[in-house]
C-alpha cells in the first residue's frame, strides 16, 4: 500500500498536452486493475468546476469487479474519482507547487459497493455522494486521512438504509502514484451504521474497520446498502472489544469541526478593541495572513496524536513560500474575528467561560472525558463558522498555556480548559443528555 508508482514525465513548459498527465495518471492506476474495461461508465460534471460549475469532481469512473470469491470479497461496483488531485497542472482548479508534494488535495475518492442480483449497470447515486464530499474539501479545505469519519445522518442512497455514515481506509487494490504534479492516494468510502460510526468515534476508525472486515464487507470492506444488522449486533461480543480498545488505549479522535463558542464571563469588554470580544463581535475583521498562519499552525499541531500529547506555544512564524498558501491544512479557519495581533502570542487567564456547543457536538463530551482526557491527552472543538476553537487539556499534555493555578486560559481565539487528572466533578458527565439547546457552562 506505501508504494508509489511512477508515470510519464511532466509536458515541456508552454506546450498544452493532449491528455491531461494528472488524469492520464489515475487512468493508468484503473487501467492496471481492469485492463478489460477501457472505458468504463462515466458520470461527468455537465460544466466543469472551473469553468463555474457547482461539482469539483470532473469525472466519477465506475467500474465492474468480479471480486475473489476464494477470499470472501464479493461482486461489486467500485467508483474513483477524478478532481480532488491536479489533473491539469496549469491552476485552472489547483495551484501547481511542483511535483514533490501532494498532488492537489493529495487524494481521490473511491467507493465499492456490492453488487445486486440482476443489476446490468451500476446505480450512480455513489457519484452525487463523492460529489458533496468533495464540495465539503473545497469549499473548507479540510482534507481526509484513512480513519476519518463522516457524520452524514441520512441512508446514503436516500433510501430506508441503516447505512447513513462513512469511515474513511485506504483502497485495497489501487496503490499511491507519482504524477508530475504531485502524490496521489486513493481513500475509499466506506458505509457504516450510527452504532457503528459511535464506536469509531470513542475508540478509533482503524480499529472498527478491522472489526468490520471479518464480519460485514470482507476483506475489501464493500458497502451493502440492504444490510441490516450492525456489526455489534452480528457478533454482541465486539462491543466488550471496542470497550476494552476504549479502556486502554483511550480515542485517537483528537479533533472534530463543530458548531461552538465560548464566552469570557470574567467580566464584559471595556471597549471594542478589548480581545474578549473575539468571540462576540458583530463586525469581524480579516486576519493578516501571518496571524492566520500562526493560528493555524499552532491548531494543527495541537491536534497531532502522538505519545507525548504535546501543545506546542504559538511562535512567531514566517510564511512558507515552498508551500501553496491557498491550500489549507484540516483546521485552518476560512474568516476571521476582530483581534489585535498580538493578542496571538499573549496569554490571557480567564476566571469562568461560558461553553455553547451544538447536539452533535456535545453528545461527544464523554468521549472528550473518557476517551482522551483520562488517558492524558487533549481533545479540540474547532468552530466551522470562523477562528474559534476550545481545547480541553489534561495534566498529561506538554507545552498547554492553560495551567492548574489557571485552568482557563485563551490566546487570540482559542481557549484552553485544563483538568485534574481525577475528573471528579465530571463523573456523571455520561448520564447528563444534551438538547439542541442546552449550553454546558463552566
Amino acid at each position: 500500500m506505501d508504494d508509489i508508482r511512477p508515470v510519464s514525465g511532466a509536458p515541456a513548459h508552454g506546450l498544452v498536452p493532449l491528455f491531461p498527465p494528472g488524469l492520464q495518471a489515475i487512468y493508468g492506476e484503473c487501467r492496471r486493475l481492469y485492463p478489460d474495461q477501457a472505458n468504463p461508465l462515466q458520470v461527468t460534471a455537465i460544466v466543469k468546476y472551473w469553468l463555474g460549475g457547482p461539482d469539483p469532481l470532473d469525472y466519477i469512473s465506475m467500474y465492474r469487479n468480479m471480486g475473489r470469491p476464494a477470499q470472501d470479497v464479493q461482486e461489486h461496483w467500485h467508483y474513483v474519482s477524478f478532481g480532488l488531485s491536479d489533473l491539469y497542472g496549469d491552476n485552472r482548479v489547483h495551484e501547481f507547487t511542483g511535483a514533490d508534494g501532494p498532488s492537489g488535495f493529495g487524494f481521490e475518492l473511491t467507493f465499492r459497493l456490492k453488487r445486486e442480483v440482476g443489476e446490468t449497470a451500476p446505480p450512480t447515486w455513489p457519484a452525487e455522494l463523492m460529489q458533496g464530499l468533495a464540495r465539503y474539501v473545497f469549499q473548507s479545505e479540510n482534507t481526509f486521512c484513512s480513519g476519518d469519519h463522516v457524520s452524514w445522518h441520512s441512508p446514503l442512497d436516500n433510501s430506508e438504509s441503516r447505512i447513513q455514515h462513512m469511515l474513511l481506509t485506504e483502497d485495497p487494490q489501487m496503490q499511491p502514484i507519482q504524477t508530475p504534479f504531485g502524490t496521489v492516494s486513493f481513500l475509499q468510502i466506506v458505509g457504516v451504521c450510527t452504532e457503528e460510526l459511535q464506536a469509531a468515534q470513542q475508540w478509533n476508525g482503524q480499529g472498527i474497520l478491522e472489526l468490520m472486515r471479518g464480519i460485514s464487507g470482507g476483506p475489501w470492506l464493500i458497502t451493502d446498502m440492504r444490510r441490516g444488522e450492525t456489526i455489534f449486533e452480528i457478533d454482541p461480543h465486539l462491543q466488550e472489544r471496542v470497550d476494552q480498545g476504549i479502556e486502554t488505549e483511550g480515542s485517537n479522535l483528537s479533533g472534530v469541526s463543530a458548531k461552538c463558542v465560548w464566552d469570557d464571563l470574567s467580566q464584559p469588554p471595556e471597549d471594542e478593541e478589548d480581545s474578549r470580544s473575539i468571540c462576540l463581535g458583530s463586525q469581524p475583521r480579516r486576519l493578516s495572513n501571518k496571524d492566520t498562519e500562526q493560528i493555524r499552525e499552532t491548531l494543527r499541531k495541537g491536534l497531532e496524536f502522538n505519545s507525548k500529547a504535546a501543545l506546542p506555544p504559538i511562535s512567531s512564524q514566517k510564511q512558507s513560500h515552498e508551500r501553496a498558501q491557498s491550500r489549507k491544512d484540516s483546521l485552518e479557519s476560512e474568516s476571521s474575528s476582530a483581534i489585535v495581533p498580538h493578542e496571538l502570542v499573549r496569554t490571557r487567564q480567564l476566571e469562568s467561560v461560558h461553553l455553547k456547543f451544538n447536539q452533535e457536538s456535545g453528545t461527544l463530551l464523554p468521549l472528550c472525558l473518557r476517551g482522551r482526557l483520562l488517558h492524558g491527552r487533549h481533545f479540540t472543538y474547532k468552530s466551522i463558522n470562523g477562528d474559534t476553537a476550545i481545547t480541553f487539556v489534561s495534566t498529561g499534555v506538554e507545552g498547554a498555556f492553560a495551567t492548574e493555578e489557571h485552568p482557563y486560559a485563551a490566546q487570540g481565539p482559542w481557549l484552553q480548559v485544563k483538568f485534574q487528572t481525577s475528573l471528579s466533578r465530571w463523573s456523571t458527565c455520561e448520564k447528563l443528555p444534551l438538547g439542541a439547546n442546552d449550553k454546558p457552562s463552566l
